[in-house]
């Protein structure tokens, strides 16, 4: 079984070398669609947009924005013990936040494509000690490149959904051929753990969610004010994190919600930013009238749905609206983090479909700190009944900032390990 795992890995590092002359045709398209940056094209193929620092590396891969903000309180730690960091994303808004925030001794790069000689590329020039790769990150030719190269990788507030299980699993030994190559799964919960060492992690432990640890979104005290200003004393919801499908939606609820609350305003803050002149033609096709923050424009008297479409700003967006819905959750995409909102103090509402944060959703839901709703047609119903309550909005918001705050602990343990654990490699 394990010559068959052998035999599947090395196919799909064979078909990697091929695909070289197709992912340069993808990466052009992806740059024509915003969602690349044209000048560090070369750091997607291995060659690196800066020269390493004197001394050990550390890699630390991490999806995109929710990711990185999870993992910066860790990156900050791993400076602060006199290691330099090489944080790789793969996408261009989490390129953003990391040249925000990425402390000293922290660079950032894109992530190369999984592909045998642009790995080689990346971990030739960088040399790293240690590799920690974010929550479900799994890419089975830089596993199997750094574990011949005898580098320890870790995974780190790991996320295994049962689906994305049972897919691994349909490759059997070939699945555990690539996890087989982890030194060690940190997770998020015993039943991520569980899955983890079900395809064949040596070692898994559970240690509770980063997401919990990260401090609460900043934002700009005078753009708060400003923005509050010109809301005055309207009630007003916050879509967040929106996928395409949900707008269409939120128009309509937006629009019959109005039909009894009529200067009600909806703050709808796309998942990516760049999509927000789109996602403002869809709800100007709703009839409504439509504000847009990329464009600077102000929220006038008329205006009823300002669409939020700018980087870094979600902190800023929260605090003007006590009613969240979290979106990718009513269209099969997964869902998105509800911590940031509940550590502020909003009235979380979401739907069923959050595979992707399901321990954190139950356990907002065993503190009575958010709503699930199964459709649009219950996501109106419980705003209608929420803009008319406002005990029950703080009762939520309550219970969901009280259950973020007891979910703090993971970042020491997960250091705890680290330091415990691969005190060698970390020299």
């Amino acid at each position: 079984m394990a010559e068959a795992g052998g035999v599947l890995l090395a196919a799909y590092r064979l078909a990697g070398r091929f695909s070289v002359a197709g992912l340069k045709l993808l990466h052009a398209r992806r740059v024509r669609c915003g969602k690349e940056d044209p000048a560090r094209r070369g750091e997607r193929f291995g060659v690196p947009g800066l020269s390493p620092r004197p001394g050990p590396h550390v890699w630390v891969h991490a999806a995109s924005v929710g990711e990185t903000n999870a993992v910066l309180p860790l990156i900050e730690w791993l400076v602060g013990r006199g290691l330099n960091v090489v944080l790789t994303t793969g996408t261009v808004t989490s390129a953003h936040l990391a040249a925000e925030c990425l402390p000293e001794g922290g660079v950032h790069q894109y992530v190369p494509y999984d592909v045998v000689p642009l790995v080689e590329r990346f971990l030739d020039t960088w040399r790293p000690k240690l590799a920690i790769m974010v929550e479900s990150e799994i890419w089975p030719t830089t596993f199997s490149e750094l574990a011949a190269r005898n580098i320890p990788t870790v995974v780190v507030n790991g996320r295994m959904s049962e689906r994305s299980c049972r897919g691994w699993l349909r490759f059997g030994s070939g699945a555990r051929g690539v996890f087989g190559c982890l030194t060690m799964c940190l997770a998020q919960s015993e039943a991520d753990a569980e899955r983890f060492a079900c395809l064949g992690v040596r070692e898994v432990r559970a240690m509770g969610n980063l997401k919990f640890d990260v401090p609460a979104l900043p934002y700009d005290e005078a753009a708060r004010a400003a923005l509050a200003a010109e809301i005055g004393d309207r009630p007003v919801w916050i879509a967040a994190s929106t996928h395409p499908g949900e707008e269409e939606m939120l128009a309509a609820i937006h629009k019959a919600l109005r039909e009894t609350v009529p200067d009600l305003l909806l703050i709808s803050a796309p998942r990516h930013p760049e999509c927000g002149p789109e996602v403002a033609d869809v709800f100007a096709r709703a009839g409504h009238d439509v504000s847009l923050r990329s464009r600077a424009e102000a929220i006038r008297g008329g205006t009823d749905v300002y669409v939020a479409d700018t980087i870094g700003e979600l902190g800023l967006f929260y605090r003007l609206a006590p009613i969240a819905f979290i979106g990718g959750s009513l269209v099969p995409h997964g869902g998105q983090n509800p911590i940031e909102p509940a550590q502020i103090g909003c009235a979380i509402l979401s739907g069923s479909n959050v595979r992707n944060f399901s321990g954190i959703y139950r356990s907002l839901r065993d503190a009575r700190g958010a709503l699930l709703v199964k459709d649009a047609a219950d996501l109106r119903e419980e705003l209608t009944r929420l803009l008319n309550d406002d005990a029950a909005i703080a009762d939520l918001a309550e219970a969901a900032r009280g259950c973020a705050r007891s979910g703090q602990g993971a970042l020491a343990a997960v250091t705890e390990v680290l330091e415990g654990e691969l005190e060698g490699p970390l020299k």
